[in-house]
């Protein structure tokens, strides 16, 4: 059985999203959900069922990643919904007992307002900075 995963970061670094759908997918894992924009003129109607779906996912995956790529000159950029995303994925396993590793693509910047909450998460284990299997070659 495949692992499963959500990804989160922001909708609008589409290029990054399709980077790490794809890289998932080669290493064999289930994306579950994954940011991608919604049309402009659809979005009051559609945001609301992403949304929940987004977080049903959360509840089910066994892998959460935050892809907080660089954004708006901002290094490891988190914004509040990829926080909020987060922050849930760390409560299903604190309260629930899911077992989910929660992996961020990088540490943020200081400049990212949930900093300290990062680090502290961080320094408790409670989620970890993504570190890619180095494979050797002979």
């Amino acid at each position: 059985m495949s692992q499963t995963i959500v990804i989160a970061g922001s909708a609008s670094l589409e290029k990054e999203n399709q980077h790490w759908k794809s890289y998932w997918e080669k290493e064999g894992c289930e994306i579950l959900a994954w940011p991608h924009p919604i049309a402009p003129e659809k979005f009051a109607e559609q945001y609301p069922d992403v949304h929940r779906h987004f977080f049903r996912s959360i509840e089910t995956a066994d892998l959460f990643f935050l892809m907080n790529a660089d954004k708006k000159g901002i290094n490891g950029y988190i914004g509040a919904e990829s926080f909020a995303e987060l922050a849930y994925a760390v409560t299903r396993r604190l309260l629930h007992g899911q077992k989910i590793e929660i992996l961020l693509l990088q540490i943020p910047s200081p400049q990212v307002q949930c900093y300290d909450e990062i680090s502290l998460w961080l320094k408790l284990g409670w989620i970890k900075v993504y570190q890619p299997q180095k494979t050797t070659t002979p």
